[in-house]
């Protein structure tokens, strides 16, 4: 599993590092600011929750609140009080969880 600090490497590359779920592949993509791509990966795999919650954040990115909220709802989330940046982060955190042993 790649770790979040190669994955944020990764942004530096053409293509997505194979090894990629869907919903990570996505997330790699709005890293690259290609929405398209993000919303095409996302839309092929509705009603996962992964992609649902994605799906939101795309539409909250491109200004369709209304739609967001739906996405938002279909994925049991609210929209969050935050920016797009920071909610991108936080989705990107839990997709890729830090490895290793944690302090007791």
């Amino acid at each position: 599993m790649l770790s979040l600090t190669e994955f944020r490497s990764s942004l530096q590359t053409q293509t997505p590092p194979a090894n990629l779920s869907l919903s990570q592949t996505a997330l790699w993509w709005i890293g690259k600011k290609n929405w398209a791509e993000a919303h095409r990966l996302v839309q092929s795999a509705e009603g996962t929750r992964e992609c649902d919650r994605i799906h939101a954040l795309l539409h909250r990115q491109e200004g369709d609140l209304a739609h967001a909220r739906y996405w938002y709802a279909r994925a049991d989330a609210r929209m969050p009080d935050q920016t797009i940046i920071q909610e991108w982060e936080d989705l990107v955190r839990r997709a890729f969880p830090q490895t290793g042993t944690q302090p007791s």
